[in-house]
């Protein structure tokens, strides 16, 4: 998650928060330490502080310092927070976490005598659990609640005597994605009283059964080096399970079956040569299943605004929507007015990520289409195209109307139709959560008496009826974020609720192939909302793909009932990205990719939407270390950025590529100016990067293991990561990817011939790797 208060005494600000920033607000608060955002957790009641003791005598962390996470009698992992001495008056804290969604506004602790903070929350056991506390406080930032960033090092909520930690009884810390750290638990299980292993195998869990490539994936989860062999028995038919990911705690054996499976036991065998069969199983009679057409998928992120200019003549249109039109005159806080821009580029201000329009267009993509083509693209994602109020379109003003400087609904149909004639499907950006100042239903409820219509009820007010409400003014109505250009929707408003999951529906019908939803552990029903919206977008086209933006590692929403897959930050900038760049070691990196891919059911790793950068973030090469928009990219940035690319490239599911970042162009992602968001620059396109794209489309499309769900086998030597795709009965391919800056030699290869997939040349047992080189191998 995006986090509102850093807190930490090395203050920054975290790479991607702007994406809060950039939708409405102009300046950050310096209150002695930075001070980022603070997020609106709407609740039905005001919180009221709770009195007791502010420190508890004895050992307030009750020995669990250093202990291993356990969860108690019946199945629950406790969580505590002890308040440091000076920290401010807190009234309530939530724990959102991997295992609710992210959701801000889930797992409350209650405050006990004793001064200590608790919750419950059911754990899976095994694995790896994340979280951040979520704090209502008295102090700037808090008030409404607000995110921290960083969990292992915070001046606010942080113990100095456990070095500012927030929660010193955590496992460890992780990265989250955006210059902070999430904590984590890893829940020990007790070795089982039969043979030791500590099986865990629950055919409802979509994360141990579910299909992909059309066989009935069966997996089971035991304590690392616990046992010798594994089978599942189908009437009285034997498969072989492998051992598929081991990670530090916990090791996960496969095998795949046929799809008409109906009954299966698991044989196990331990190291001490006990054998105990388990079950028999039922597989479920609804069980998620992947689309097959999003594992032989490339992607391609198209910003429309900054893609390319197709038709001149619909850009003097760009202003009609502007939310200046809409806001207080009082609550425009732009350093200037929104403006066309004429020419395609120029300088860039702090109104370049919202509010300058460059005449990007419907008809430009199409003209683009030739290129898109040349490098293997089969999936267009297009950021919202709406009528909105800024450039990026997260500001709706009517979810069926669209931008009117795009284009009209016959552009629209002919992009499609277009795209679907080259094999290519497209998906569009929706923000359910909320809307622009501009939106026709907000406009009709603050108008004079609006609070009598029918549309007062579809937002959130702060301000008794009939008072005035001030479009952009956020202590008048629940905002996103507290940002007052982004009303949120009630969605639990039954009006509300149907006029989304229609328009789902409509843009479906209309010719899309899937959707990306926005932020959507905020939106306060979720639980509820998007198994609505899955099921009805599902009926419109049973082959639609859907999205969720979640930045963490976050299982809850991939069980089959609300999203295909999460946009994959955790693997692409969470691990490839900090590994490429020398802030992970290997061993970390492959420690980090299973413990993802051993959360994520088998279908939803087969659509993995996976990516390294986007509008949100800074550009591919910028985050290689090649600096900013007039920066300049070496030879080893050029290499990192390869490199991080084969990776992506190789991994199960969907890589995606942000526009421009295939032609080389360089842009932080940071501040209002939003660099990253430059205009595609098709004048100035580094050959020998656009030749590397185009290299990877031909081998995702010549190598058929690349296109499987399989990912197996993980290694890590010296600085290289080692993984192996495909299944054992067919073509198997193994990636190495070597990420220091000097060349590795004699690298060890399992047993066989392999053929480099590039250059033709065979190996066997070792191959050498140069700095910051990667290499495919194909099984002969």
């Amino acid at each position: 998650m995006t986090d509102t208060w850093n807190g930490t005494a090395r203050s920054r600000l975290p790479i991607g928060i702007f994406r809060r920033f950039q939708r409405g607000v102009m300046y950050l608060a310096a209150i002695g330490v930075l001070l980022g955002f603070a997020a609106c957790a709407h609740t039905d009641a005001t919180p009221v502080p709770v009195e007791a003791a502010r420190a508890p005598v004895g050992d307030p962390f009750e020995g669990r310092i250093g202990a291993d996470a356990v969860l108690n009698d019946e199945g629950l992992y406790e969580f505590i927070y002890v308040e440091p001495a000076e920290a401010p008056e807190i009234t309530q804290i939530f724990v959102p976490g991997s295992f609710n969604g992210w959701n801000n506004r889930s797992h409350e602790m209650e405050r006990g005598a004793d001064g200590v903070w608790r919750t419950t929350a059911r754990l899976r056991a095994g694995g790896r659990h994340e979280y951040k506390f979520y704090f209502h406080a008295a102090v700037d930032g808090f008030e409404n609640g607000g995110w921290v960033s960083d969990m292992a090092n915070n001046l606010i909520f942080g113990h100095p005597e456990h070095n500012d930690q927030i929660d010193p009884t955590a496992t460890g810390f992780s990265d989250d994605g955006h210059g902070g750290r999430n904590a984590f638990v890893d829940i020990v299980v007790p070795p089982d009283e039969v043979t030791g292993t500590g099986f865990r195998h629950d055919p409802a869990d979509p994360t141990h059964v579910s299909v992909a490539d059309n066989l009935l994936s069966v997996r089971m989860v035991v304590n690392s080096g616990s046992v010798d062999t594994a089978m599942v028995r189908v009437n009285g038919t034997e498969h072989h399970m492998t051992p598929q990911l081991t990670m530090r705690r916990d090791q996960v054996f496969r095998a795949a079956l046929p799809t008409e499976t109906q009954a299966y036991e698991i044989v196990v065998t331990d190291v001490e040569g006990d054998t105990v069969t388990h079950g028999p199983f039922a597989v479920p009679g609804e069980l998620f299943t992947a689309l097959d057409w999003v594992g032989r998928a490339i992607g391609y992120q198209i910003f429309p605004d900054r893609f390319f200019d197709g038709n001149p003549a619909l850009n003097a249109r760009a202003l009609e929507t502007s939310s200046r039109n809409y806001k207080h005159p009082d609550h425009w806080n732009w350093p200037g007015e929104p403006e066309i821009i004429e020419g395609w580029g120029g300088t860039v201000d702090d109104r370049h990520c919202c509010h300058v329009f460059f005449g990007g267009d419907f008809a430009g993509i199409v003209q683009k289409l030739d290129h898109l083509e040349s490098l293997g693209v089969s999936m267009l994602y297009l950021n919202p195209i709406f009528a909105s109020g800024s450039v990026h379109g997260y500001d709706a003003h009517d979810f069926f109307a669209l931008r009117p400087n795009f284009g009209d609904e016959d552009a629209l149909s002919e992009l499609l139709a277009e795209a679907h004639s080259r094999g290519m499907r497209v998906i569009w950006d929706f923000v359910p959560n909320h809307v622009g100042t501009g939106h026709w239903a907000f406009q009709r409820a603050i108008e004079p008496g609006g609070y009598e219509s029918d549309y007062w009820d579809w937002f959130r007010f702060r301000v008794q009826p009939g008072e005035e409400i001030q479009a952009g003014n956020s202590a008048h109505y629940d905002s996103w974020w507290d940002l007052g250009n982004l009303p949120e929707l009630e969605t639990r408003n039954p009006v509300v609720f149907d006029h989304l999951i229609e328009a789902a529906r409509h843009w479906t019908r209309f010719g899309f192939d899937g959707v990306r939803i926005d932020v959507p552990n905020d939106v306060v029903n979720y639980d509820e909302f998007f198994p609505a919206l899955r099921a009805a977008v599902r009926e419109e086209n049973p082959e639609a793909y859907i999205v969720g933006e979640i930045w963490q590692r976050a299982p809850q929403w991939l069980q089959g009932d609300m999203f295909d897959s999460l946009m994959n930050y955790a693997v692409g900038q969470g691990i490839i990205e900090q590994f490429v760049t020398g802030d992970m070691s290997s061993d970390r990196a492959i420690e980090e990719m299973q413990l993802l891919y051993a959360s994520y059911p088998e279908a939803s790793v087969a659509m993995s939407f996976n990516l390294i950068s986007s509008h949100d973030t800074a550009r591919l090469l910028t985050k290689m270390g090649a600096g900013g928009l007039r920066g300049s990219a070496s030879p080893v940035h050029f290499r990192r950025a390869r490199l991080a690319t084969a990776m992506l490239y190789a991994l199960p599911g969907m890589p995606v590529t942000f526009q421009g970042d295939e032609i080389g162009m360089l842009g932080a992602g940071d501040g209002p100016r939003e660099e990253n968001r430059y205009p595609v620059q098709w004048d100035s396109v580094d050959e020998a990067t656009l030749e590397h794209f185009q290299l990877l489309g031909r081998l995702r499309q010549d190598i058929p293991a690349l296109n499987t769900s399989l990912i197996s086998n993980f290694a890590s030597r010296d600085g290289v990561v080692q993984f192996q795709r495909g299944h054992e009965d067919g073509q198997v391919v193994l990636g190495l990817f070597n990420g220091t800056s000097g060349r590795q030699n004699s690298i060890p290869l399992p047993e066989g011939t392999w053929r480099d997939a590039v250059s033709g040349r065979t190996y066997e047992r070792i191959v050498d790797l140069t700095a910051y080189s990667w290499v495919y191998l194909v099984r002969e």
